[in-house]
């Protein structure tokens, strides 16, 4: 598994993790990203297979992101150097 994710991407993730499950709305409001850019960011995440996308009973218009905790724990091992530097 290479590391060919932008910085958003990372920063993405890191929030995923941590709060868990959320709508790209409030992903965007967290991380002080624009949406267009946290849409960009989950797509590369779905990618690579460390995030997926479920539908949001709650809000049909706005899918849940959830994290693949395996998958994630594996690349911040393996790249933990990158993940220090984008989240200070």
């Amino acid at each position: 598994m290479s590391l060919e994710l932008p910085r958003s991407a990372i920063i993405v993730l890191h929030r995923l993790q941590i709060d868990g499950p959320m709508t790209p709305k409030d992903i965007s409001e967290k991380v002080d990203l624009a949406p267009r850019t946290v849409s960009f960011a989950l797509r590369k995440l779905v990618r690579h297979k460390l995030c997926h996308k479920v539908p949001n009973l709650q809000d049909m218009r706005q899918p849940l992101y959830y994290v693949d905790a395996e998958r994630a724990r594996e690349l911040r091992m393996k790249y933990e150097h990158v993940f220090r530097q984008v989240l200070m």
